[in-house]
């Protein structure tokens, strides 16, 4: 029998921490929540190992050292609410309910939804709220957000999504430019976002984020 909280421990002590995780709500979420239950069950077994899990249509789960270095740069507060866009079958939305007060999950696909919340509810999460809805669109209606976080690449990031963060709030994106991937904090400071280099990444765009080419005769 598989022993996943070993694995678990080995994921936040080889991938983690030496990824310069600094933040001890992080480490003490990631060590804490089950990744192994969150992800397709014919990839339980690549549940920790360091790259993503891919879940079918081009989506993935992204790997723990992307998703920890992404929380540790956004230094989320346990006072805040969080917009998790493509948060999948609910793993990041889980670890991040255990930093946050409460969060958001936007999934497009109403069985990705259903077995999101019900592996939260068996896993105890009951501080998320899943909410279908197209990614681009977020979910306005619970906003707006102290933290944006978006779990997967884009091409390009939409007024759509930046519009629910409010003042003072951070959004954490990983941009993709052909094969190089960054991932900037922006900071929304008198309406304008002020963005940072946080780290290099790489993932697949998220749909919805692709950038749209530019008309050429």
């Amino acid at each position: 029998m598989t022993d996943y909280t070993a694995l678990r421990t080995t994921m936040v002590d080889t991938q983690v921490r030496p990824s310069d995780v600094t933040k001890f709500t992080v480490i003490e979420a990631m060590l804490n929540i089950p990744r192994e239950a969150f992800v397709p069950r014919d990839k339980r077994d690549a549940a920790y190992v360091g790259e993503h899990v891919a879940m079918g249509g081009g989506r993935v789960i992204l790997d723990p050292r992307t998703l920890a270095k992404m929380l540790d740069a956004v230094d989320i507060q346990n006072d805040e609410l969080v917009l998790d866009i493509g948060s999948g079958l609910g793993y990041s939305a889980a670890v991040i309910a255990r930093i946050a007060e409460a969060v958001v999950a936007v999934e497009d696909d109403a069985d990705l939804v259903a077995e999101a919340q019900s592996t939260l509810s068996e896993q105890g999460v009951d501080n998320v709220i899943m909410h279908e809805a197209p990614l681009t669109e977020g979910a306005a209606n619970h906003g707006p957000y102290d933290v944006i976080m978006l779990q997967g690449a884009v091409g390009f990031m939409p007024e759509s999504i930046t519009s629910q963060l409010k003042e003072g709030g951070r959004i954490v994106s990983l941009e993709m430019d052909g094969a190089l991937g960054t991932v900037r904090v922006g900071y929304m400071l008198n309406g304008v976002l002020n963005w940072r280099f946080a780290f290099n990444a790489g993932a697949p765009v998220l749909p919805g984020f692709e950038k749209h080419r530019a008309f050429t005769l």
